[in-house]
């Protein structure tokens, strides 16, 4: 997959560069904006790292890392409004963190203690989605209705909704993904669709996925494409403003491929040396998102030393509180599964809950069996 062709604001080394389309949706940001982007990456990386040795200590049961996409993640992130809605896939970490989602929350899910129990509509975050692919259909008739509920075109920004879908470049090779992109188009649905390339799926590169860019699908649905140095924070942050700015004004939908590059494993439960090099992994660790933007902010004298401490500080205190907070969790009755599965009661789910408990008593009833002896 070649990088020609991508939007980008800032270079590896971390120099500004002109763009005559997308400058204009940076120029108000402030050193103090770029330094709140700067501290979201670098929280959410010390996430990432806890989170792995959580699981590695046999706290979690698995874990998907966001290593490497940062800038895709976060920039996006804060192109949104508060009214805007996600539709995550399972490694949204960094978009989480900015709609201000407390990140211990996700990791109720990788421990198993719930099936992702935080309230979508109080963050405009839904809940992570594991069958690959099945969340832009429902990102994009969410979409459908809040054109419906007139909530697109109106002129007034705080009214105004655009939905996003993030999805990785593997989820392309599934039909969830063009239907939703046939939905989006024939019904000029106000959603962006958000593609980290990251460039595996799993073990699968995505050279062995398409024969073209990713982003290069979209057109043939009639959804203007564009493709964005997923490594920039700022040009990631300016694509999804404009695509933003399109939904909300009643433009439809935009396709965005973030080029990004996975530094870490799938989850934990894949190795990455198995299908991919020591040498490839140095190249994109040349281009890591947080160094590029702390170089640009130290260019323009924009990073104190009382700035980095503190935020050395915060890492610290957040890797305390997530170990801490995890290892509070308790484990939840196995019966709990059945709880939230529809809005109302449901005669099948409740038929399925009484055999269960029946079932889990038996076991309780026989001599030498204690609670919980049989799992």
């Amino acid at each position: 997959m070649t990088e020609e062709g991508l939007v980008q604001l800032l270079t590896p080394n971390g120099e500004r560069v002109a763009h005559p389309e997308y400058d204009a949706y940076v120029a108000d940001l402030t050193d103090d904006d770029l330094r709140a982007m700067y501290r979201d990456m670098v929280l959410v990386r010390r996430f990432d790292t806890e989170a792995t040795a959580l699981q590695r200590q046999g706290e979690l049961a698995l874990f998907a890392q966001a290593l490497g996409q940062e800038a895709a993640q976060v920039g996006s992130g804060r192109a949104l409004r508060p009214q805007d809605h996600v539709f995550p896939s399972y490694r949204e970490h960094g978009v989480a963190h900015v709609r201000g989602l407390e990140l211990t929350e996700v990791l109720r899910l990788f421990r198993g203690v719930d099936h992702g129990g935080w309230d979508p509509v109080a963050h405009g975050f839904h809940l992570y989605t594991l069958v690959i692919g099945s969340h832009t259909l429902h990102a994009t008739g969410y979409a459908m209705g809040v054109v419906r509920d007139g909530l697109v075109g109106t002129g007034d920004p705080d009214k105004d909704t655009a939905v996003v879908t993030y999805f990785g470049d593997g989820a392309t090779s599934q039909g969830d993904v063009s239907e939703a992109l046939v939905f989006a188009a024939v019904n000029q649905a106000p959603v962006v669709l958000f593609c980290q390339n990251n460039q595996w799926a799993i073990s699968e590169p995505t050279t062995r996925q398409a024969t073209v860019p990713i982003a290069a699908r979209a057109p043939g649905f009639g959804i203007p494409a564009v493709r964005v140095d997923g490594n920039d924070v700022l040009a990631s942050y300016a694509v999804t403003a404009q695509a933003l700015e399109r939904a909300r004004s009643g433009g439809g939908p935009t396709f965005v491929e973030a080029f990004t590059y996975r530094m870490g494993a799938h989850t934990t439960s894949d190795d990455p040396s198995r299908y991919r090099s020591s040498e490839q992994e140095e190249h994109w660790r040349r281009r890591d998102p947080i160094d590029r933007l702390r170089a640009y902010l130290e260019s323009r004298d924009a990073l104190p030393s009382q700035f980095l401490a503190s935020l050395a500080a915060e890492g610290d205190a957040l890797g305390e509180h997530i170990r801490t907070t995890i290892r509070a969790m308790g484990h939840p009755s196995p019966a709990s599964m059945f709880e939230h599965v529809y809005a109302t009661p449901h005669s099948g789910v409740e038929a399925e809950r009484a055999w269960f408990e029946s079932y889990e008593s038996s076991f309780l009833d026989r001599p030498g069996h204690s609670e919980g002896s049989h799992r």
